[in-house]
């Protein structure tokens, strides 16, 4: 292949506190918590909306918040829950989301945090030296320009700033295998009075070895999580698995979506034709970007492990807990990963794991914190840490670190834990192990 070098002056447009890269549950979290400790701060989203899964990838359900007694991810989770759902009593089931309440949300918060935001940003590359990130450059909407900030938070998914800095990473499972994504979709004309509606009670997948006796489906997928009630008649579709999809290579991306927007009718004659409830029901929309479920997991100082999960462990310098199950896609068909009764088994009321701060440490980089489902953790741990509420509880962590480190002028691995426990307690984090 060609090489050519390629070399251009750009402007230094935004000289900040705190960058925050990647606008969805975790760098929304970030960067107003940062801001709210007084930090300058400036965030950027590649889309035209924050929220990522949730509102791009049309994902329709939060995961569960709560541990059943207590609500975990306290702080900037708990403001946006009570927004959308009100201040409800603590819970463990899932919550379907409003897509355009949600982004209405997050506009809201993240301006009046006095965040300085832009959307259509895409980070190309950083400039590093010795461990520290000087510089972050953008390509916005027609211009290339860089971003100078004594602290970067990298709230990408993919780790893509962190790993542009030199920070050493898994993907998937080590062999090239990552979790399937999905195509997510809005459907209308759903008579939710007869569809079965409770998850696991009846799911919607009962009648799927029929189907592929009959011959509906291309891709014979025996798992299918299913529809989700968002409204009277209008449904949320977390529907098929497209298998070898890497999410941080556009050509695999590019393949896949327009392999599923065609599979998609496939799901649309069987729900139609095979369950009750949705014989007149109406694909509405596909989303404007996959489901990814699973790409990089950073290299940190500290990597979760599946054995944090089954001890419920404790950190001393613990900056969250959180209890979704252990939830693993296998990456093929009739591939069993292993870990499915730990997913069924889940824990009983009352109960979580804690995630260190260590987890949020790239390992090499001073100036850097990773938050979201790229933070450090095996590939166990990462079925349980990637889902939204936990991205809330990594964001808000390291968005207040980064803001100690920058006005301390210390790194990020030399900040004092204990300062950071209390400032995520006073925003309403949920630390019961730590000594008030």
């Amino acid at each position: 292949m060609e090489k050519i070098k390629y070399e251009k002056q750009i402007d230094v447009r935004f000289d900040t506190d705190v960058c925050v890269v990647g606008g969805g549950p975790a760098g929304v979290a970030a960067a107003v918590a940062a801001a709210r400790c007084g930090a300058k701060v400036c965030l950027f989203e590649k889309e035209q909306c924050f929220g990522g899964a949730a509102t791009n990838a049309k994902v329709p359900a939060f995961m569960r918040f709560s541990d059943g007694v207590h609500f975990l991810a306290g702080g900037i989770g708990r403001e946006i829950f009570d927004k959308l759902y009100g201040n409800i009593d603590y819970t463990q089931i899932e919550f379907s989301i409003d897509t355009e309440t949600l982004k209405q949300v997050y506009d809201d918060m993240v301006k009046k945090s006095g965040v300085i935001f832009l959307f259509e940003t895409n980070l190309l590359d950083v400039i590093t030296e010795h461990g520290i990130v000087n510089y972050a450059i953008f390509k916005g909407k027609e211009r290339l320009f860089a971003v100078r900030a004594n602290c970067f938070v990298d709230a990408t998914g993919d780790g893509f700033l962190a790993v542009g800095a030199g920070a050493k990473f898994s993907l998937g499972d080590g062999k090239g295998h990552m979790m399937p994504a999905t195509l997510c979709s809005l459907w209308g004309d759903i008579d939710w009075n007869r569809a079965i509606v409770e998850l696991g009670k009846d799911p919607d997948n009962r009648f799927l070895k029929q189907a592929f006796a009959d011959g509906v489906f291309t891709v014979e997928d025996p798992s299918l999580p299913g529809m989700w009630k968002l409204d009277r008649h209008y449904g949320g579709g977390n529907i098929g698995h497209v298998f070898g999809v890497d999410g941080t290579d556009e050509t695999s991306i590019t393949e896949a979506i327009v392999q599923m927007r065609k599979r998609i009718r496939e799901y649309e004659r069987y729900y139609k034709e095979y369950l009750d409830g949705y014989e007149n029901a109406k694909l509405l929309l596909t989303a404007d970007v996959l489901g990814i479920r699973e790409t990089r997991r950073i290299h940190c100082d500290y990597m979760a492990r599946q054995e944090d999960y089954m001890t419920q462990a404790v950190f001393p310098d613990e900056i969250g807990r959180y209890a979704y199950p252990i939830d693993i896609h296998s990456y093929q068909i009739g591939v069993d990963e292993g870990l499915g009764d730990v997913y069924a088994k889940g824990y009983e009321k009352g109960k979580s794991y804690g995630i260190s701060y260590r987890s949020l440490l790239p390992m090499g980089l001073d100036n850097v914190l990773v938050a979201g489902r790229c933070i450090g953790a095996d590939r166990a741990m990462l079925g349980s840490v990637r889902v939204m509420p936990c991205c809330f509880i990594t964001g808000m962590a390291a968005g207040i670190a980064a803001a100690i480190a920058s006005w301390k002028q210390q790194t990020v691995r030399h900040i004092d834990s204990k300062e950071l426990q209390n400032k995520l307690i006073a925003m309403g984090a949920y630390l019961p192990f730590v000594d008030k």
